[in-house]
């Protein structure tokens, strides 16, 4: 069911928005896989046995993106996912990245549960989640569109979803994909705030334990 055509890794090194140049450059990265759908042209009612089978994806995919961003993983400061889902697909199958796509960055940052039982929904994050490991709801977007269509993918704080100097996006793009039968699953991640951030709001420095989920 797990068929990958192409990877995709897109890296930026961002060092001003026309004001000073940054003593240190933010770093964005996003990376995409282009899989073939099994669903595609055909309504299928049960398509959750498909996100357990995304999981290895995801984890691989985490690691490729930050070891592409080749920086220390303490300064993984944001992240988000995504899904572009060719047109003989609907958007439901892009959902199916929510579990495999947002645990597997978070459990590369540091967030420690049981992964089998956040996908079921009976689990309650305040009561099992480790402080300052990941615990931000990872944000996300997903569409359906034809080869070449881009996405703008949201990210925020890996432990407060509400940094607002932090609050970015990343357009990501594959180029010939999706085809109407493919899907592009995508994680991103940044090293923080936004280059000549200025508009206040929280810090991501004064995170309290449980900000994250609130």
């Amino acid at each position: 069911m797990i068929e990958i055509r192409r990877v995709f890794t897109h890296v930026e090194h961002i060092h001003h928005e026309f004001g000073p140049r940054a003593a240190t450059p933010l770093v964005r990265g996003a990376i995409g896989a282009v899989l073939t759908n099994p669903f595609a042209g055909r309504y299928e009612p049960d398509i959750l046995p498909m996100m357990e089978l995304l999981d290895p994806v995801g984890v691989d995919m985490a690691h490729k993106l930050h070891a592409a961003m080749d920086v220390p993983l303490e300064r993984i400061a944001t992240y988000g996912k995504g899904a572009i889902v060719g047109a003989a697909g609907e958007l439901e199958h892009g959902a199916l990245w929510h579990v495999p796509g947002g645990y597997a960055m978070r459990e590369l940052l540091g967030w420690k549960g049981d992964r089998a039982a956040y996908r079921s929904g009976t689990v309650d994050e305040k009561k099992t989640g480790q402080p300052g490991n990941a615990l931000s709801i990872v944000p996300s977007t997903k569409k359906v569109g034809p080869p070449g269509a881009a996405l703008d993918v949201p990210l925020t704080n890996i432990n407060a979803s509400y940094v607002r100097g932090q609050f970015d996006a990343i357009e990501v793009r594959v180029p010939g994909a999706p085809a109407a039968d493919e899907i592009v699953f995508i994680l991103a991640m940044s090293t923080g705030y936004r280059v000549h951030e200025r508009v206040g709001g929280l810090r991501a420095e004064n995170i309290s334990k449980w900000d994250g989920l609130r």
